[in-house]
């Protein structure tokens, strides 16, 4: 999807994140505001409607799988609301298709979920006009290193060929570096149908044989951690 040119900063630069209450989430909140971006949270449908109509946004990043109304009737809402203010909606992998005839041509993107926190915070910060730094995709962990315009995966210099379950694991993740991650979560953002802690554990010992097992740690009744 095209994105409008990188030129003058906005002088409203207010974003209202609608992301659930996530590791991920936290850090892009962290990320923005440790730019000087102002960041209102929000995490149900109905807050995003206030918040859109008290708080002036320039820009709204919207799950569309937050608790409360229909997704699909709060991004309409938030569209005839604040018709200028452009919209990065934030959807699973299945239902990306139904999600494109809803956004607005140039003015609204989405991002697939799993993403990873840099991705995110590039996208905000690009439709923003905040400068040269979004052109970065490379995310790196130690010695792993993903390109996510390519999907190119290394691991201490050596390419990774990984199969799309995998690599969206690995992104999934790669998302939260350093935190723990449940195996619930990592199904939901991996696969489209409900899939078991056993899938899990079994594509996590595929990832391991091809990143390095020492790279995923276990956290026993918790879920994984991937370390640098």
């Amino acid at each position: 999807m095209s994105v409008p040119p990188n030129t003058m900063p906005l002088t409203n630069n207010h974003v209202l994140l609608a992301l659930p209450p996530t590791a991920a989430s936290a850090s892009v909140l962290r990320s923005l505001r440790s730019e000087g971006v102002s960041v209102s949270p929000v995490s149900d449908g109905i807050g995003v409607l206030d918040a859109v109509r008290t708080r002036d946004p320039a820009l709204v990043v919207l799950d569309v799988e937050l608790p409360g109304p229909d997704q699909a009737a709060v991004l309409a809402a938030v569209q005839n609301e604040a018709p200028n203010v452009p919209v990065i909606a934030v959807t699973p992998r299945e239902r990306r298709l139904g999600l494109l005839g809803l956004l607005r041509g140039d003015r609204d993107d989405f991002l697939v979920r799993p993403f990873a926190v840099d991705e995110l915070a590039a996208r905000i910060r690009l439709r923003l006009r905040l400068g040269p730094a979004v052109e970065n995709t490379v995310l790196r962990h130690g010695e792993l290193v993903v390109d996510t315009e390519f999907g190119d995966v290394s691991v201490d210099g050596q390419s990774v060929s990984l199969s799309p379950t995998e690599y969206a694991l690995l992104m999934a993740l790669i998302a939260e570096p350093g935190e723990v991650v449940p195996p619930h979560r990592l199904a939901r953002e991996v696969w489209s149908e409900p899939a078991s802690p056993n899938l899990v554990q079994v594509y996590i010992s595929y990832l391991r044989r091809k990143i390095g097992a020492e790279r995923i740690r276990t956290v026993r009744g918790e879920g994984y951690v991937l370390e640098a």
